[in-house]
């Protein structure tokens, strides 16, 4: 089954070669993309409906009915921010719908710390070959981000 997989952030959408990170742009974690995200604040929300399995600060995994799981990391090396600059307005274990908010932010704040805002958005335990449709250019919160066969 295709499943759509929805930008959760406002900005550019990239390649994950583009990632200023090895592990994520070397498609590590799972293949995928990315947003560079506007410099102002935004509010994260859910890529694809499902259950949020797993919630940080500065991350979050949302599972599909199907058992697909979709990670967005909000920035890079953000794990060290210890939540600073990071709001949940999810919890883990809550129920989604695409789109819902789930963690408010502000990129600039993540880029005047010295850390990229650039966010992977990864198909978990995904083939490459079945990520398509990768979107490049302007998204907004909600438009599709690349499609999972």
């Amino acid at each position: 089954m295709d499943i759509s997989i929805s930008s959760p952030l406002t900005g550019r959408a990239i390649g994950l070669a583009e990632v200023p990170d090895p592990v994520f742009a070397g498609s590590m974690v799972g293949p995928g993309a990315a947003v560079d995200p506007e410099r102002a604040p935004q509010v994260a929300v859910a890529p694809i409906a499902g259950r949020l399995v797993k919630l940080k600060p500065h991350a979050f995994v949302v599972q599909s009915e199907d058992g697909r799981g979709v990670l967005v990391h909000l920035g890079i090396d953000t794990v060290n921010l210890e939540g600073v600059g990071f709001e949940l307005v999810a919890a883990e274990g809550d129920r989604l719908r695409a789109g819902q908010p789930i963690v408010t932010w502000n990129p600039a704040d993540v880029q005047a710390r010295g850390l990229s805002p650039v966010s992977p958005v990864i198909a978990l335990d995904a083939e490459t070959a079945a990520i398509e449709a990768i979107v490049a250019g302007a998204v907004a919160a909600g438009d599709e981000l690349f499609h999972w066969r």
